[in-house]
């Protein structure tokens, strides 16, 4: 079977990104020549007159519509249970993304408020997760950022967060 239609259908029908290596052990193939064809899927979906694109996103690619089609695709899911984060909870999530492994108390350090409720919320969406606990009196839990996170935000792996400005963390 050839690979590029494999490889474009298992895109269409994955609600989470998939590794290559996982489409590659699915389609029976190697990685690298998975990546190709991702690379050449890509290549034909970035041409004019497109309404779908191939994103590199969460350590993994999903086939997705591409930007400027959201005003229209938005109207079909209006009702739909769907959340934006308020500022509290991006303050929050900021500072674990960028310190991360992090502590309650480290957080509530940066921001200096109590965020135990914002935290809460952040699990709950799964944006956030206890990666462990410190070494330290009480071993506190501490906190990490989830692939649900990175695909919230549309970002293939933590390296693609902005950098903050210099003097300005």
């Amino acid at each position: 079977m050839d690979l590029k239609p494999l490889v474009e259908a298992l895109l269409f029908v994955t609600e989470e990104p998939l590794a290559a290596d996982k489409i590659a052990e699915i389609a029976g193939a190697g990685t690298k020549e998975v990546r190709r064809v991702i690379s050449e899927l890509q290549a034909e979906y970035s041409q004019a007159g497109r309404g779908l694109q191939v994103l590199e996103i969460a350590r993994g690619f999903q086939l997705a519509t591409k930007a400027e089609m959201a005003p229209v695709v938005e109207k079909l899911f209006k009702g739909e249970n769907s959340y934006t984060l308020s500022q509290a909870a991006l303050e929050t999530l900021a500072v674990i993304a960028y310190r991360q492994p992090v502590t309650r108390l480290d957080v509530e350090a940066i921001r200096g408020v109590k965020v135990d409720g914002v935290l809460e919320t952040l699990q709950k969406r799964r944006l956030i997760r206890t990666v462990g606990r410190k070494a330290a009196p009480g071993r506190p839990v501490l906190y990490g950022t989830t692939r649900q996170f990175l695909k919230y935000f549309g970002l293939k792996d933590l390296d693609e967060l902005p950098r903050p400005e210099q003097g300005k963390e």
